[in-house]
């Protein structure tokens, strides 16, 4: 009896969650640990903040409850996303890895091939929801709302302008200035409180610190090795630590405790799915598809301890 040489590969449940992870984690805001991730969220979950008013008081004789506390909760829900690829085999026929396709009319798709595909996968969705988390829009296809859309709409949330015209390596440093003064004086000094930046404010601030900018550095700048001061380590701006975040809008910042921003996913329920699935068992075609779901979200606990900072036309 002919035998027809057909794989199909499916990779789900727990083998599932290491390439949904792997596509959702290693994007380099959560890769590292720029924000907090809530994994296992089936639908939704509430974030509960507490605050309080001066608890300190005078002493007297009897229990006197005379201060308040103030429950407060955000609701963090998870979109839920997909990546459909159809390929041909027939296309890799003729590639250096037909070899592997076997010699049979019912070839089957080059098993390195679809190992680098599907890393390839997990490489773009890393892209996008690195993106998604700061500067998403949930009306466009393929995003959720990211931090800068959500703190734009909260009117608790502390505004600064930016320079008309953009940030520079000549103002760069008066512009990081207005927003660790905007900082509400109970975070500053917190060790997860952080300066999250765009690339381009970044390289501005780096290309300050070189002897370009208008800051005293002396032409030679840090250390007086210009611009090549610099090798990729960590940046600090008036005590507080820098995160660049590759995924934000230039020109944004954002000033936050990593304790007060979420990331949200179902990355490690049963629902998510990973598969690589060849079509020649099932219509007898020569296609083969790679199928991948998955939910993101992004939130924060308490708008007014957050300070956004915007360009200006």
């Amino acid at each position: 009896m002919a035998t027809t040489t057909s794989i199909t590969t499916t990779y789900a449940g727990e083998f599932a969650g290491k390439y949904i992870s792997a596509a959702l984690l290693s994007g380099s805001t959560i890769a590292n640990g720029g924000i907090e991730v809530k994994p296992n969220i089936a639908f939704k979950e509430v974030i509960k903040r507490i605050a309080t008013d001066a608890i300190v008081k005078n002493a007297t004789c009897d229990f006197d409850a005379t201060s308040t506390v103030t429950l407060t909760e955000r609701v963090i829900t998870p979109e839920e996303f997909q990546v459909n690829l159809q390929l041909c085999k027939k296309d890799f026929r003729s590639d250096f890895e037909a070899i592997q396709m076997g010699y049979s009319a019912f070839d089957t798709l080059p098993p390195s091939f679809a190992d680098f595909l599907l890393s390839h996968v997990v490489a773009k969705v890393a892209e996008k929801t690195e993106q998604n988390i700061w500067k998403g829009v949930t009306a466009n296809a393929g995003e959720f709302d990211g931090f800068i859309t959500l703190t734009t709409a909260d009117s608790t949330v502390i505004d600064v302008a930016g320079a008309s015209g953009g940030v520079t390596a000549t103002n760069v440093v008066a512009e990081l200035g207005k927003i660790v003064d905007a900082i509400p004086a109970a975070l500053y000094g917190k060790e997860d409180l952080y300066l999250y930046v765009s690339q381009s404010i970044a390289r501005d601030y780096i290309r300050s610190l070189g002897g370009f900018g208008a800051s005293g550095l002396g032409a030679n700048g840090t250390n007086a090795q210009g611009t090549q001061w610099y090798n990729n380590g960590s940046l600090s701006f008036d005590g507080v630590k820098i995160f660049v975040c590759n995924g934000m809008t230039n020109d944004y910042a954002i000033a936050a405790q990593k304790s007060n921003l979420y990331f949200g996913t179902g990355l490690l329920s049963d629902q998510n799915e990973v598969q690589v699935i060849d079509l020649a068992d099932i219509d007898g075609s020569q296609n083969v598809r790679v199928v991948m779901r998955f939910t993101a979200a992004v939130q924060y606990g308490v708008g007014s301890e957050i300070v956004l900072y915007t360009p200006t036309a």
